[in-house]
């Protein structure tokens, strides 16, 4: 395989002055962002809000609008410090919900479930699921609405752990709901999805697929596309440009489990041997193209 800094002898002058403009680009972009990093890191520590605060008092109206602004910003970057530590810590969260139905079950009331679940470093939408409790003389939850994915076994954890009342009040004491299981064993699904999706993502970067870079035309084998060919993300499929297409299958933790080639002669273990090259997980694949 070609390194990385060496260019190929087929580029023209033109894609060597794109390639450059576009690694130039990529460095401004990682300044801009280590800069507002370390400005914000700035602008919520102790020391500089008392010395803003201390400034404030002391200067003219012009110096004080300003180190005003600044406040108001600091006061700005310490909530949002805030929320996202409130957020990382209690990544599961009850609460309230009045349900405006005038025949809704139970009066309306609802008890509502937020997973917070982090991806690449950046809180995403959060998850929503509703219980009611629809069962006469009963305190047993039922999953009333909710915003997960379908390809998350929703209806199987809540089987195991919210299962329903009989009609003996002694079967039903011995089948007993457990929400404190349910809600981890749920975001611990959504965590494995998330994880999984940003996987594949991961993958399309290091093959070099949806930059401008070009990376992942200096593969020995240069792939075309890679995206997941299941719902769940368990399956990931990888497209050659050469017209070989592969499967790959890794299982809940991303473990690689299995992967397939087929070429024009039937199936290809040469290329599989040549993309995977000894990887166990996931993770060791992403760093074998990126390295390439």
């Amino acid at each position: 395989m070609a390194s990385r800094g060496s260019p190929s002898p087929d580029l023209s002058v033109a894609d060597l002055l794109d390639n450059e403009i576009a690694k130039l680009r990529a460095q401004v972009e990682s300044l801009k962002s280590e800069l507002q990093i370390q400005t914000t890191t700035l602008l919520v520590a102790d020391s500089t809000r008392s010395i803003l605060k201390s400034r404030t008092r002391k200067a003219s109206r012009n110096d004080a609008a300003a180190n005003t602004r600044l406040l108001a910003q600091s006061e700005k970057q310490t909530a949002h410090k805030q929320q996202g530590l409130y957020r990382a810590c209690a990544s599961i969260t009850a609460l309230k919900i009045l349900d405006p139905d005038p025949n809704a079950v139970d009066g309306g009331n609802v008890l509502g479930l937020r997973f917070e679940v982090m991806s690449r470093s950046r809180f995403i939408r959060p998850y929503y699921v509703m219980l009611n409790r629809p069962y006469p003389n009963s305190r047993h939850l039922r999953v009333h609405r909710h915003t997960v994915p379908p390809c998350i076994p929703l209806s199987g954890l809540a089987a195991r752990y919210l299962p329903a009342p009989k009609a003996s009040d002694d079967e039903a004491a011995a089948r007993g709901q457990d929400l404190s299981h349910f809600a981890r064993a749920l975001r611990r699904e959504l965590v494995r999805y998330q994880n999984r999706i940003a996987t594949i993502g991961d993958l399309r970067k290091a093959a070099g697929l949806g930059s401008s870079k070009g990376k992942g035309k200096q593969l020995e084998a240069p792939i075309s596309e890679i995206s997941a060919a299941d719902a769940e993300a368990k399956q990931i499929r990888v497209e050659w440009e050469d017209g070989r297409t592969g499967r790959l299958v890794m299982d809940d933790d991303g473990k690689l489990v299995k992967m397939v080639a087929q070429g024009e002669n039937g199936r290809d273990r040469e290329a599989v041997r040549q993309l995977l090259g000894g990887s166990i997980r996931i993770d060791d694949l992403v760093r074998r193209l990126d390295n390439s």
